[in-house]
């Protein structure tokens, strides 16, 4: 085995420096470094306009980079457009079906694309159909499908081509709980299957924490954390306490890193996040810091920490901020 099919099986994804710039003014994607190891599901975690679709786009050969470099599936993206193309499959965030074909007949256009053989045609369309809980509805046109039943197919067209690397682009965006949920099932089952790597991009957080094995917080183009969902949120310490006032928040926080149970503190606009070992049992103490701090307070809940106190640690604002 070559040295360059070596760093194939090994690592899916890999990003130097990646950086699209669309005009002076505006910059979309900046220095991003990113490696992806083969057979995870990695999650880019950020609000609509981070540069989440952006570094799909690249990454897939839509679009081409200003700066840096990239490969994917051991091919350069530049260099090598084609060779990538032939192994990975995207699912778009915008749903791309011709309404007037059937669900088989859009797999079937897929795979006549891409030149696959009568036989494996029609075996990854059984499949595929069975996989996604579509096999009852294959020969109905899509325009007659729901949301999550479109969702789904997209899911299986992905995945015609038998692919080493799938990018998912928002795959729930819009599906209620229940559709989201069969979704979700699904992403887990190609995970359990074999060596298939998963780049998905989300701004739901507990799709990235329920489904990813590591997650890219992206903000403004950049890749401000990463690791596992639970390394992220352990970072936030067992619980989070919320203080919610006027006052020196700064002065606080200085106050009550001279605790050996606070783990974090962190301000954002009228509030300070305190990341601690039991809420519950630490309240009283911090209430009386504040108080000693002249903080004037409006308001302090518990809350066991998740995806959004880490983005909100490290982007200094709220996720859903625009």
């Amino acid at each position: 085995m070559t040295d360059r099919q070596t760093q194939k099986r090994q690592t899916a994804i890999e990003a130097v420096s990646l950086t699209k710039r669309y005009d002076k003014e505006v910059l979309a994607v900046e220095g991003l470094d990113l490696t992806i190891e083969q057979g995870t599901i990695y999650a880019f975690l950020g609000p609509n306009g981070a540069g989440k679709t952006t570094t799909i786009s690249m990454l897939t050969t839509i679009l081409r980079p200003t700066d840096g470099r990239a490969m994917v599936a051991g091919f350069d993206i530049e260099k090598e457009p084609d060779q990538v193309r032939k192994r990975i499959g995207v699912t778009f965030q915008e749903l791309v079906l011709d309404d007037a074909l059937s669900g088989r007949q859009v797999l079937e256009y897929h795979g006549r694309l891409y030149a696959l053989q009568l036989s494996k045609r029609r075996q990854r369309i059984s499949e595929l159909l069975d996989m996604v809980g579509l096999a009852d509805a294959a020969d109905r046109r899509t325009k007659t499908y729901s949301g999550g039943m479109k969702r789904r197919l997209e899911l299986a067209r992905g995945l015609m081509t038998d692919p080493e690397v799938l990018f998912l682009d928002e795959p729930t965006l819009g599906l209620d709980p229940q559709n989201r949920a069969a979704v979700w099932e699904h992403i887990r089952e190609l995970r359990e299957a074999g060596t298939l790597t998963l780049l998905l991009t989300t701004h739901y957080m507990d799709e990235a924490e329920s489904l990813a094995d590591r997650v890219g917080i992206i903000d403004r183009g950049k890749l401000v954390a990463e690791g596992s969902p639970q390394n992220l949120v352990r970072g936030m310490g067992a619980d989070v306490v919320r203080v919610r006032g006027e006052g020196d928040l700064e002065g606080f926080c200085r106050q009550l890193a001279s605790f050996e149970w606070v783990e974090t503190a962190s301000t954002e606009a009228d509030c300070v996040l305190i990341g601690v070992d039991q809420g519950s049992r630490r309240l009283a103490a911090i209430v009386e810091s504040a108080i000693a701090a002249a903080l004037s307070i409006a308001e302090v809940n518990v809350s066991t920490p998740n995806l959004g106190d880490a983005f909100l640690k490290v982007t200094g604002r709220e996720f859903r901020e625009e």
